[in-house]
């Protein structure tokens, strides 16, 4: 077998992953692999914001919670938008393009974040313009999930898409974890940037999370091109639009968007979270110390419980997940307006055991999508639940501006347990309508 043969992969024009003869197990795991590479670098991308966010302030920027919550909401809207034209994509522009294009596209707010950190007089609405622009990392999602399930049979998609998805998200709980580390040194040797000065005479290189990203989102770039081709899969966005008369992909947008857009809504505000409720007291948690433990523990659940779901349906991991989520928040509850910092271990206990659940339910509803779904429609269902549920980040900071959180989680738990009583009706009971 020739060099050229063993880069390319094989003969796409006759490819059908439920026919052995026409699938190409190595080829399917290799483009997994570069695909997943590249959402977990869109994710930290989508969530670079959110850690950078609570820093502005200590680095010369005067913005009060309102604008702070604003500026992390915001790449989630941008993301949900975003998600709505990529769901009709990967039919249209082929896996090669869409994820070669998409990381091309992500190196420029990268950059931009680069350069406007290291002046606290940058007009707000140029943050907010290069807040919208990353959600473009979260826009990638509902392209590159639906393409790798071109690429599995029925039987593996559980555990192909789960850890796709499960090592996608990582990239949020990444950026979180890296940039209280990379924002204390020098990076890359870039000595000529200089460093942010903080109120208290210290320094700070906040410009090194996004720098750190910028050599690692063109390797995905190089990747796409070299390793990545299209499956003779495609329709028009026409032919796509039929999903909207089945009831099932409405009753899974709302499921959906109990798992992801909690983890996506959650990952995002959590710091911010943390600052407003236990911000006052002296010897006050730092945020970003324990901003990245729920979105590590959802993805590690998410991707470790794929090959559960190929082994017992997605639907009663859904179930239990909703179940788990909806007493999770009524316990975080007890902990918010809280008298004493000593509380704050067990709303981080709450939020942490949400995470949990979530990530379960992330998993559960991608397997239970493409068993309900004929695999054509599969493809565009994933893509729009995706899409509504990456309004999590802008829909959980909205509602943290216009209310209480002790109001908002409330009405959590109430929408989490309706979604449960729907997957046990439609899903998971003995003699439901649509077993998966």
């Amino acid at each position: 077998m020739s060099t050229s043969t063993l880069t390319r992969g094989p003969d796409l024009t006759t490819w059908d992953p439920e026919d052995p003869q026409k699938w190409d197990a190595r080829f399917a795991w290799r483009t997994l692999a570069v695909t997943t590479f590249n959402l977990t670098l869109a994710f930290a991308i989508w969530y670079l914001v959110s850690a950078i966010a609570p820093r502005l302030n200590t680095v010369g920027f005067d913005l009060s919670d309102a604008q702070l919550y604003w500026l992390v909401a915001l790449p989630g809207l941008a993301g949900g938008l975003l998600r709505i034209v990529y769901m009709f994509l990967p039919a249209v522009l082929g896996t090669k393009t869409l994820v070669g294009g998409t990381a091309t596209l992500m190196v420029l707010p990268v950059i931009g974040w680069v350069l406007v950190v290291q002046d606290p007089q940058t007009p707000y609405w140029v943050l907010l313009a290069l807040a919208f622009a990353v959600g473009i990392g979260g826009g990638a999602f509902s392209g590159f999930m639906p393409s790798t399930s071109y690429f599995f049979p029925r039987r593996l998609a559980g555990t192909a898409l789960g850890l796709q998805a499960g090592l996608g998200n990582f990239g949020v709980s990444l950026v979180q974890f890296l940039t209280p580390w990379v924002i204390g040194f020098s990076l890359f040797g870039t000595v000529m940037i200089t460093p942010q000065r903080t109120a208290d005479g210290g320094t700070l290189w906040l410009h090194n999370a996004a720098l750190v990203l910028v050599p690692w989102v063109v390797l995905g770039v190089v990747l796409s091109a070299r390793y990545l081709r299209r499956v003779p899969v495609r329709a028009n966005v026409r032919e796509q639009l039929d999903i909207f008369r089945d009831k099932h992909t409405w009753i899974m947008t709302a499921v959906y968007l109990m798992t992801f857009g909690a983890f996506s809504g959650f990952a995002a505000q959590l710091a911010l979270i943390i600052r407003s409720e236990y911000g006052s007291f002296a010897d006050a948690p730092d945020p970003l110390k324990y901003a990245f433990l729920g979105p590590l523990i959802g993805s590690l659940v998410r991707a470790g419980l794929g090959p559960l779901c190929d082994r017992f349906g997605g639907a009663i991991w859904t179930l239990i997940s909703g179940i788990g989520m909806t007493i999770s928040t009524a316990v975080t509850l007890m902990f918010l307006e809280p008298t004493d910092v000593r509380q704050f271990d067990g709303f981080l206990v709450g939020m942490l055991a949400i995470f949990f659940f979530a990530g379960m339910g992330n998993a559960g509803t991608f397997k239970q999508m493409p068993m309900i779904f004929p695999k054509r429609q599969a493809g565009g269902v994933i893509g729009w639940t995706a899409s509504i549920a990456a309004f999590g980040p802008f829909l959980v900071g909205v509602a943290l501006t216009a209310m209480a959180p002790r109001t908002f989680f409330i009405g959590a738990a109430v929408y989490f347990a309706f979604c449960t009583v729907l997957t046990w009706r439609y899903y998971a009971r003995p003699g439901a309508p649509n077993p998966s």
